[in-house]
């Protein structure tokens, strides 16, 4: 028995413990082993107790259950010299656990498939509506406004509903399939057939009635199945890659793997990209070289849907195979169980939470600011590139060079936050997207004095607002994509499930495109105040910077509350550790000895006193 105890670690004792008395003999010495200074026990966590009535020995020998017990777990780990509990090692490759790295291999790869499909629907979705018959760039504001917005306020009510009576991985599915439909739909059959389910002729009507200021609600009649591509295409960013993608990576990661790999993933994203940009060139391409009366646009978008489908049953086969083989981690007991809440319910209690409403804060304030300045860009973009095909090219290698910029940020990003922490990484991205929207704004109000400078490089005004404005987005999109995605997918992890699931359906799915809408709401009020999008550009700059100040104050807040949460959780999961059943040794009345457990959950078990 004694060389077992030994061999376990628990208890030295003294050659032939035959009786109580003797064993507690101070003269032997082993009073001063069991009351030494306490060692450190698991993680560095003192195992000393306040209380412990029925483990620890009574000065006459005898419990009053007649046995007298002759250490505590600690002395046992003191007489060994290691640590009572000692973690297996687990199997590594380059460092990284191979468990880890089952997660992030799987989670790189449907972030890739997922940004892929994104860029070729983003190009997409911008070179249909704009350069569309009867259509212009006046047709985004209403477009994000009427038609984008209630839908994905009707789309986060229905997720809602959803998350209450479905499995996960069944809302997943639920929800990614109609967008794999709906793309191979559009392609192989909407698009097709657009010249005959198009209202072109009542549209001209209703415009030479009401005249040319209802264009763009107009506009959204008369196209409408793109406008309903452009809707899908603007809700697979904020469903699929917000609520989807990162739902399931705060699922299964760790705050401690998301900060080391959550920047890593874009880089996998960014590398799609890179290639999606190079794929929206090669269909451009393709158009010019096809025959007369050959439809280029409709073979092009057969091909590039065929690109999205097959990426999208990617996805869903990597989510699969990551919920069978992967193992999720251990969160929290101790986090606060909510009950199933109702709709109305639940956007009560997101509004209540002061943490979800500076998220939600900092997603309005992106979305708003990056508006004010795209639009206007978007505007000058079409005046420069009126053909569908050169509109299409020059958005492809914006991609790319996007893709290129967003490497490298992804790069510096592990630096930043291991070096200075997710507040200052959270404010970089408005900091960056204030400094470039002024540069914009400077050089379409004040660009008329470089018109000779410009000229000597044989670019006009107009251009030069085109590479300027081009600019400004790639800098502020790869700081979005390295810094500010990152630092708000963090913020979700210490959240209970319930508040995680619903409070990001509401933020990512209708803070998303309510901050676009209400930039698209704000130019519209300042086209009709000041009658022209140019007359109101001062006043948009200095909206820009009350919404930039918002977004900086909201990320300071949100930096508190997210570091008292995550010390919270570490406490928790340090008190969890530290109730472990503890053998316990002790001697019965015969003489013979027995083990008991002390656990974290019975009356009579010791409560932690140096936690």
């Amino acid at each position: 028995m004694e060389a077992v105890l030994q061999t376990r670690g628990l208890l030295s004792l003294p050659p032939n413990p035959t009786r109580a008395r003797s064993l507690l003999n101070p003269s032997q010495g082993l009073k001063q082993r069991l009351f030494a200074s306490k060692p450190l026990g698991l993680y560095g966590l003192s195992l000393s107790y306040k209380r412990v009535p029925s483990v620890v020995a009574k000065p006459n020998g005898l419990s009053p259950k007649g046995k007298s017990f002759i250490c505590k777990a600690e002395a046992a780990a003191a007489a060994d010299g290691q640590p009572l509990f000692r973690e297996p090692e687990k199997p590594k490759f380059l460092g990284i656990d191979l468990v880890t790295l089952k997660k992030i291999i799987p989670l790189g790869l449907m972030f890739f498939c997922i940004l892929f499909n994104y860029t070729i629907l983003r190009d997409t979705k911008d070179v249909l509506v704009v350069t569309a018959k009867g259509s212009s760039a006046e047709i985004i504001p209403f477009l994000k406004t009427w038609v984008n917005l209630p839908m994905a306020v009707g789309f986060m009510l229905l997720y809602t509903k959803l998350a209450n009576v479905l499995s996960m991985k069944a809302l997943f599915y639920t929800v990614i399939l109609p967008f794999i439909a709906f793309f191979g739909a559009f392609g192989f059959l909407l698009y097709p057939l657009s010249n005959y389910i198009h209202p072109d002729a009542l549209a001209d009507k209703l415009l030479a009635i009401l005249g040319p200021r209802f264009l763009g609600p107009l506009a959204i009649m008369r196209i409408w199945s793109f406008c309903l591509f452009y809707v899908m295409a603007e809700l697979w960013g904020s469903v699929v890659i917000s609520v989807l993608f990162w739902g399931f990576a705060n699922q299964i990661t760790t705050v401690d793997e998301a900060k080391r790999f959550y920047p890593l993933f874009g880089l996998g994203a960014n590398i799609a990209l890179i290639f999606s940009g190079r794929t929206v060139k090669y269909f451009s391409n393709l158009r010019k070289n096809l025959g007369p009366g050959v439809d280029g646009w409709a073979i092009s978008l057969r091909g590039m849907m065929s690109i999205v489908v097959l990426m999208g049953l990617a996805i869903c086969f990597l989510y699969w195979w990551v919920n069978k083989y992967v193992p999720l981690p251990t969160r929290s007991k101790k986090k606060k169980e909510k009950p199933k809440m109702g709709t109305m319910e639940s956007l009560k209690f997101l509004v209540s939470s002061r943490y979800i409403r500076d998220l939600a804060t900092l997603v309005v304030a992106y979305g708003i600011s990056i508006n004010l300045v795209e639009v206007t860009w978007k505007s000058k973009l079409k005046a420069q590139f009126p053909s569908p095909n050169e509109y299409s090219s020059f958005m492809g290698d914006f991609s790319t060079a996007t893709g290129i910029a967003t490497f490298t940020m992804m790069l510096l990003s592990q630096f930043i936050f291991n070096k200075y922490g997710w507040g200052v990484a959270a404010t970089i991205t408005p900091t960056v997207l204030l400094l470039t929207g002024v540069g914009f704004f400077s050089l379409i109000l004040f660009g008329a004095p470089l018109v000779p400078t410009l000229a000597q490089v044989g670019m006009t005004p107009l251009l030069a607002a085109v590479y300027v404005g081009a600019m400004q987005n790639i800098f502020s999109k790869s700081a979005k994509y390295s810094l500010f995605d990152p630092c708000k997918e963090m913020a979700y992890i210490p959240l209970d499930e319930d508040t995680k699931v619903k409070g990001k359906a509401a933020i990512d799915v209708v803070c998303n495109p309510l901050g676009k809408s209400g930039g698209a709401l704000i130019q519209q009020f300042m086209i009709l105040t000041f009658g022209s999008l140019a007359n109101s550009t001062p006043y948009l700059g200095g909206v820009l910077l009350v919404i930039v100040l918002a977004w900086l104050s909201a990320a300071k807040s949100l930096d508190t509350q997210f570091t008292a949460l995550r010390r919270e959780e570490e406490l928790e999961k340090e008190m969890e550790r530290a109730a472990v059943k503890i053998p316990i040794v002790s001697e019965s009345e015969n003489g013979s000895l027995s083990s008991e457990t002390a656990t974290g959950s019975s009356s009579e078990t010791s409560t932690p006193s140096n936690i």
